[in-house]
């Protein structure tokens, strides 16, 4: 089959943090993208806010570097960003959609871990073709020589008996931040002894083939991403597979339904660099954006009106953790938020459906809640988070794990669990995770007094894991997960062992009534806030739940008191963030979430209601 020998499509995947947009930014700098005395950010490829305050790839985004081979001859290179969390894992399949090969980046101290075995499984699924790049080899405690046997080993677990040719793979050895690469294996915490990223290129120019097509097939081209633009409207992004598209030509729309549209488009764009710059043709295996089909979705095709032939559409692995989401019913609601009613939460969630191919939106016995279902905790939490910030409030519902019936069993979802904590902590995390049903799989110790453990645990384990971990580890610990597969229901599980302190009546928060109840537990709230009935203000050391008033007032008399003009002294209120608020909800509890404040709250706000509902369950 003929190719193109100037273009080079691929994707770089890892685990988080493992240096993907950093080594993104050093190949835009390295190719002159930017001028020398220009400004830019560092991570120039987050440009989310949420990206730039999380520190993590949430979106998959492509951008393209113009550079040669060395004869001279001038090469385009497409890269896609992809996020290395595993709760992403559908936009890292949609980027392997796009490529032909990819870079598979692994951490020269902390190497492989469970979302590098994730995303390196959907490329070889896929049978593209992997340069590894072993990246921060400058790191003071790097291990390079291990982290490469290990990644060997990795690629031997995932690789069948007959694909023993794929662990012939180029090796690059590179510090991403200094811009710097090299074929050669350093020693441990040294630099490449390149000077730039050229070892690199070359690699990809060698190793990642040019993209194919067939001589005079029909015009395909598959939309892969989706985008919008505040003067063209939405925007598909798509890679043309066959054929050629033209600036005005009318084409093929092949929808989801197998129905086929004759549409003409308006505008043709082409990335280069962080900008996209209007093009008036691309031809194979290029990746561009085009305008000017308002309904169009991912997966979807663009083909010959006169002879439509639409492409496989992209399958993504199914969601297993849910959250119910609805609209605020608290008695503070209104108070901040513009986009409050069930129509306009509805209609922002088929938004979300649209750009987002790993979500999915049920409808629940109530017309104003949505059972959402994603990934993970930590997408579900991204999609509302974003959703506050455009101003929407929202009462979300503790996340459950998606089950099936498998052969007539219940079976639930199961994850594989990899700690990084110290010697001393060992005991503690294996006590925690025995509660939650854990299988422990491999224990390593590196000899450097850190050990690392492989766990596999029910997905359901893993809610509200996180917060109890870091406290055993005193905030030493490294925890990450990825989706293992599903497994008989493991039984019941007693996850939090502590109760709620819920206020019993509205009003506004005093330090008086703060300094009383502060021996009671840990508290959430402060003085001045605003509290209603049935809204959670602190955690109580016992299991069971404790109805409080945190609006109780000094009695004034008119006897002065020799200790009556003390300063109460009050230990500062834990504030929950948004994922920590979810983690620490029982099913009878939700999370009230305005554009100002997140508040927990009891499903049933009540007291008597509440008492009676457990009243009736101790004597069933």
């Amino acid at each position: 089959m003929p190719t193109r020998p100037d273009l080079r499509n691929v994707a770089i995947i890892a685990h988080v943090d493992h240096g993907k947009t950093t080594l993104v930014d050093a190949m835009l700098w390295q190719s002159g993208a930017f001028r020398a005395n220009q400004e830019v950010e560092t991570r120039v490829m987050d440009s989310m806010d949420l990206e730039r305050e999380k520190g993590i790839t949430i979106l998959a985004k492509n951008t393209s570097v113009a550079s040669h081979d060395a004869e001279g001859n001038p090469i385009l290179i497409n890269i896609i960003d992809t996020p290395g969390h595993a709760d992403f894992g559908g936009e890292v399949e949609r980027g392997l959609e796009m490529v032909d090969g990819v870079l598979l980046l692994v951490d020269a101290s902390e190497g492989p871990l469970p979302q590098t075995r994730f995303v390196l499984r959907k490329a070889l699924a896929k049978h593209l073709p992997i340069v590894l790049v072993v990246n921060k080899v400058d790191r003071a405690d790097a291990r390079i020589a291990e982290v490469v046997d290990e990644t060997y080993a990795l690629f031997m677990d995932l690789l069948d008996d007959d694909e023993a040719d794929k662990l012939d793979f180029p090796i690059v050895y590179c510090a991403a931040k200094a811009g710097r690469a090299s074929l050669n294996q350093p020693a441990d915490a040294t630099m490449p002894d390149s000077e730039n990223l050229r070892p690199l290129f070359e690699t990809i120019f060698t190793h990642i083939p040019a993209p194919s097509y067939e001589e005079g097939h029909c015009l395909q081209a598959h939309v892969t991403n989706l985008d919008a633009s505040p003067y063209l409207g939405r925007l598909a992004l798509c890679r043309v597979v066959n054929g050629t598209l033209t600036k005005g030509q009318m084409v093929a729309w092949c929808k989801r339904d197998g129905s086929v549209v004759n549409v003409k488009l308006s505008e043709l764009l082409r990335t280069e660099a962080l900008d996209r710059v209007p093009a008036e043709s691309a031809g194979p295996g290029d990746i561009v954006a085009i305008a000017g089909i308002p309904e169009i979705n991912i997966g979807e095709t663009l083909s010959d009106p006169d002879n439509p032939l639409p492409l496989p559409l992209i399958h993504v692995d199914e969601p297993s953790i849910s959250v119910t989401v609805g609209i605020n019913t608290s008695p503070l609601s209104g108070r901040s938020g513009k986009n409050l009613t069930a129509r306009l939460v509805k209609a922002r969630l088929d938004q979300e459906l649209v750009g987002n191919v790993s979500i999915r939106v049920l409808p629940t016995e109530r017309p104003d809640a949505w059972e959402v279902q994603g990934r993970g905790e930590l997408q579900l939490a991204i999609l509302v988070e974003i959703m506050r910030r455009e101003s929407f409030e929202l009462t979300v519902g503790k996340p459950q794990v998606v089950t099936k019936t498998i052969d007539g069993k219940l079976h639930e979802p199961t994850e594989r669990l990899t700690i990084d904590a110290p010697e001393e902590y060992v005991g503690a995390v294996t006590q925690l995770l025995g509660l939650r049903k854990g299988r422990l799989e491999q224990m390593v110790n590196h000899g450097t007094g850190w050990v690392r453990i492989e766990y596999i645990v029910p997905a359901r384990g893993l809610i509200g894991f996180r917060t109890e971990f870091l406290t055993e580890t005193r905030g030493t610990g490294i925890m990450n997960h990825v989706f293992e597969g599903y497994e008989p229901w493991a039984g019941d599980m007693r996850l939090r062992p502590t109760g709620s302190l819920v206020a019993d009546r509205s009003g506004t928060v005093t330090s008086y009534a703060l300094f009383n109840l502060q021996e009671r537990g840990s508290l959430f709230i402060s003085p001045g806030m605003e509290v209603y009935e049935g809204m959670i203000v602190g955690e109580n050391p016992r299991q069971e739940d404790m109805d409080v008033n945190p609006t109780k007032e000094k009695k004034l008399t008119n006897i002065r008191s020799s200790t009556g003009d003390e300063l109460e002294r009050l230990v500062p209120a834990r504030i929950l963030s948004l994922e920590a608020a979810l983690e620490f909800c029982r099913e009878d509890e939700c999370v009230e979430i305005t554009p100002s404040e997140i508040r927990l709250r009891k499903v049933e706000l009540d007291a008597n209601k509440r008492a009676r509902t457990r009243s009736r369950a101790k004597s069933a």
